[in-house]
This record gives structure tokens, C-alpha cells and sequence, in this order.
């Protein structure tokens, strides 16, 4: 009598794979030598994972032009009043003239006792908003002048000796801007 059944070897494995043919795998496998196997092919398969994987970039630490390029206009007209507050400014005024002006958006006006105060202040202000990133476009006048101009684009400062600014009052001339700050 013949077997009409098909072969062990010719009918498919339950998951659907080919059967091997040849050698039959070692009996001898142990649980430990198992477990190694595992791991190895853990450790293969990672390795694969990682060169396939997008490398990625390193963090790169923010430079000063980035860090003065976020800064807002006001955030660098209240570091500009710190650093004038820091200098012994007396009368120290941030306006907002972003509605009255397309030249600016802030002026910051403040005096100094003498001309040695007044380059102190305008080096002060110049050095800190330099260490924060942030460059002056322009400086006008100088210590003997009585009137030092710092512009920062955005951020105008006006650095007086006490009689030039009753002289010129700028305050008055922008008084319909609206003061955001003042320090006596």
C-alpha cells in the first residue's frame, strides 16, 4: 500500500516559508548557546538599525550675532536703560515712537553730570548690548559734544549733558509718544 499523502518535506511550514532541505539543524543545542545567539543577533540587528538611522547633528552652541538677531527692540532698550542705569544716567526715559516714526521703534534719553560720564555711558551701553551680540550701527558726537547718539537700528540713544537737553527737549518734541519707562 502507498501513502497517497504528500511527503513531510514537500507540504509548506504553518508560516507559510519554504522547508529546508539538507542538513538537519544540531540537537545538541544548548539553552546557554541559545541565549548567545540571541544576543548576537540583537546586536546585528541594532548595529543595522544605527547606519541606517539619519545621523544627527551636533548642538552647536548659539554665536553672539545669533543671539543679538532674536532679541526684540524693546529687550535692547531695556538693556540699554540697565546699562546706563549701571553708568550713573540720571533721568533715564524709553520712549515708544514705533507709531510715530518708521526710523525707530525706541529711544532711550538720559544725561550725564560731566563729559567724562557722558563717554562713560555711551562706552557703557555700546559694550554691554556688544557682549549680548548686539552692534551699534552708528555713533555720533563724543564726550565734549554734550550730545553722544548711539544708534542700534531699531533702538535710538541720546546721551545729553544736562543744558543740551533743556535746550533741544526731545521729550517735548516726542510727546505724543508714549513713555514707557523713566528713572530718575
Amino acid at each position: 500500500m502507498t501513502d497517497s499523502s504528500p511527503s513531510r518535506e514537500s507540504m509548506p511550514r504553518p508560516d507559510g516559508l519554504p522547508r529546508r532541505r539538507g542538513k538537519k539543524p544540531a540537537a545538541n543545542v544548548t539553552p546557554a548557546s541559545e541565549s548567545a545567539l540571541a544576543d548576537a543577533l540583537e546586536a546585528e540587528v541594532e548595529a543595522q538599525e544605527a547606519e541606517s538611522a539619519p545621523p544627527t547633528e551636533p548642538e552647536i552652541e548659539e554665536t553672539l550675532r545669533e543671539r543679538g538677531n532674536r532679541l526684540s527692540a524693546l529687550e535692547i532698550a531695556r538693556m540699554i536703560v540697565d546699562a546706563a542705569e549701571d553708568k550713573k544716567a540720571a533721568d533715564i526715559v524709553l520712549l515708544d515712537v514705533s507709531e510715530l516714526t518708521s526710523m525707530a521703534d525706541y529711544f532711550v534719553i538720559c544725561s550725564g553730570g560731566s563729559e567724562r560720564q557722558l563717554g562713560a555711558i555711551g562706552d557703557g551701553v555700546a559694550e554691554k548690548l556688544r557682549d549680548e551680540g548686539v552692534r551699534p550701527i552708528g555713533r555720533e558726537g563724543g564726550s565734549n559734544s554734550h550730545w553722544t547718539l548711539l544708534d542700534f537700528g531699531a533702538v535710538i540713544v541720546h546721551i545729553f549733558a544736562p543744558p543740551e537737553r533743556d535746550y533741544y527737549q526731545l521729550e517735548r518734541h516726542w510727546s505724543k509718544a508714549k513713555t514707557v519707562l523713566r528713572v530718575q
